[in-house]
Formats: C-alpha cells, sequence, structure tokens
C-alpha cells in the first residue's frame, strides 16, 4: 500500500505549477527540470490516492482534490518555512538590497519589513524605491536581491495579488468635466501608463497630458492641485479621492487591466540564506490564494 506522507518537496512542486501555470516555469522556481517536477507530482498523486492536475498539450486543470488540496498545500509550506526561520533567527547575517514601486511600499511591504528586521536583527537591509521598470533591470545586473514589482512579460517573477487600477480625480475641482481632459500619467514604459493611453484612445474624447511622473507623489500632487485626472494603482490613492467612471465621463473600471504583482529574485541572490528567508516571508505576508483558479497556463 503507498504511503499517504505528503512530503514537502511534492507539494512545493504542486503549488509551483499552480503558480507559474507551467511545469517549465515552476521548475525555474523551485530549481527543478519539467520532467522532475512532473515526478513530484506523479508521486503526489499517488499519495493522495487521485489526480489533482489534469494535463493537457495547452493547460493544466486543478481536478476537484486538487481545489481541496492547494490551500492544505500552501499552509504546511508556509508553516514549515516559518520554523526554519525562528530556528535560523540568530544565524543569518549580511546584506540584503530589496526593491519596491513607491505605490505598493506602504500597503504591502511595510508589514514584510516590519517582521522581517524584527526576526533576522543582524541582516543589514536596503530599501530602494524605484517604479518595476527600474527595479527589474537592476536585478538582472545584481544590484537588487529580491523585489515586489509589476509583472512586465507572461511567466515571470512568482504571482503574488493582481492590483486593479481606476480612475480618480479631486471632488473640489472636478477636472474631469474640462475639455481636452487633462491627465496625469507614469513616466515612459510604465504599464500603468500604457493602460492609461490605451484606455483614453478608446474613450475618443480630446485629452492632453498635464503631468508626466516617475511616481505617484507627483501624479497625486496634480490630481489634488485640480491639475488633472489619473489612472492610479488602487493601493496608491488616498482617501477623498473621488472613482472616476461612467458618470464622470470616463470608461466603466471593469474595462481597465489589473497589474500583475510578482516576487523577482536576482541570479546573484540565490544560494542567500537572507533572500531566501526574505523570499519566504513576503510569500507568506502577500500571496494570495488561487485556488479558486481551476483553468491554468501549461
Amino acid at each position: 500500500m503507498p504511503s499517504t506522507d505528503l512530503q514537502l518537496d511534492w507539494l512545493r512542486a504542486f503549488v509551483a505549477a499552480v503558480d507559474a501555470g507551467s511545469l517549465t516555469a515552476a521548475g525555474q522556481w523551485v530549481h527543478r527540470s519539467q520532467s522532475a517536477l512532473s515526478m513530484q507530482i506523479a508521486k503526489l498523486e499517488r499519495a493522495v490516492g487521485q489526480p489533482v492536475l489534469v494535463r493537457t498539450p495547452r493547460r493544466l486543470d486543478l481536478t476537484p482534490a486538487g481545489r481541496e488540496l492547494l490551500g492544505h498545500a500552501r499552509r504546511l509550506i508556509a508553516q514549515h518555512d516559518e520554523a526554519v526561520q525562528a530556528l535560523r533567527r540568530e544565524t543569518l547575517h549580511g546584506r540584503l538590497t530589496v526593491g519596491v514601486p513607491e505605490d505598493y511600499a506602504v500597503p504591502y511591504l511595510t508589514p514584510v519589513l516590519r517582521d522581517f528586521a524584527g526576526r533576522h536583527t543582524a541582516v543589514e537591509l536596503t530599501l530602494v524605491c524605484q517604479q518595476s521598470t527600474v527595479l527589474i533591470p537592476r536585478l538582472a545586473r545584481g544590484e537588487v536581491d529580491v523585489a515586489v514589482v509589476t509583472r512586465d512579460r507572461a511567466g515571470r517573477g512568482q504571482p503574488l495579488f493582481d492590483e486593479p487600477l481606476a480612475w480618480f480625480g479631486a471632488p473640489r475641482f472636478e477636472a474631469w468635466r474640462q475639455t481636452p481632459l487633462p491627465v496625469a500619467v507614469y513616466e515612459s514604459g510604465s504599464l500603468a501608463r500604457k493602460a492609461a493611453l490605451a484606455a483614453l484612445a478608446a474613450l475618443k474624447r480630446p485629452w492632453r497630458i498635464v503631468c508626466d511622473s516617475a511616481s505617484p507623489a507627483g501624479m497625486l500632487a496634480a490630481v489634488e492641485s485640480g491639475l488633472a485626472i489619473a489612472l492610479f494603482t488602487r493601493c496608491s490613492v488616498p482617501d477623498g479621492m473621488e472613482l472616476l467612471d461612467e458618470r464622470h465621463g470616463m470608461p466603466p473600471a471593469t474595462s481597465l487591466p489589473a497589474m500583475s504583482v510578482v516576487l523577482m529574485r536576482s541570479k546573484a541572490s540565490a544560494g542567500s540564506a537572507a533572500a531566501d528567508a526574505f523570499a519566504s516571508q513576503v510569500l507568506r505576508t502577500l500571496a494570495r490564494s488561487r485556488s479558486g483558479s481551476t483553468m491554468l497556463r501549461r
């Protein structure tokens, strides 16, 4: 009779396949070949006694057993990693450079940094706040070790959550009534800028750019002073701003894409216990369950 023990390596392979959407991408996360990963999932399925993934030439589907297992797998992996980190608490040393766009720094990375710094006081942390378009090349050059960024292309990074975009304006000034429509946008190359310009083009309403900023702070200054409206990530908008939609002559919020927020590491950080611990802390704190998703890319 086969063992019913669910080994952590098998569970990691399963969760990685679900989150990455393909065995090839998942293999890069867990440092295994596609064939090795497939074998681990097969062993997991034998232990479970039924399939957890249905493999087809184009996609991976979660079976009912797989959907039920996914939440348990995430919790078991998180508890294991937390136990390991607790035992290593006094042994982690070194320097770690962490990157995050300004949008995500306060609402999302603050609890991660607080918990990590409290657990690992001997690790020297440096925080770099720049846009994802800057941080991703810096990761490639090894100037940043770990970053929480907006995904720039499919399959890159370990998924954390989706951050919605929406148009906002200052209700006191009602800049959305002006013609041409005054807008503030992120700097060239930003995915949010591309989304904003595409939405404006579809709107077929005269508009002009009055603020071009590399950070949300500059755009907020333009919006709060009544100079413009802007397309923001929801997490970066302070209280008092008005959400703009069809009532204001703007596209519906449902027509806007969401930003896929991912965890990325530099190749240079491989083998760094501090980087491993920080990445695990990010996943425990920020990764949101995808157990409701049953269709996955292959």
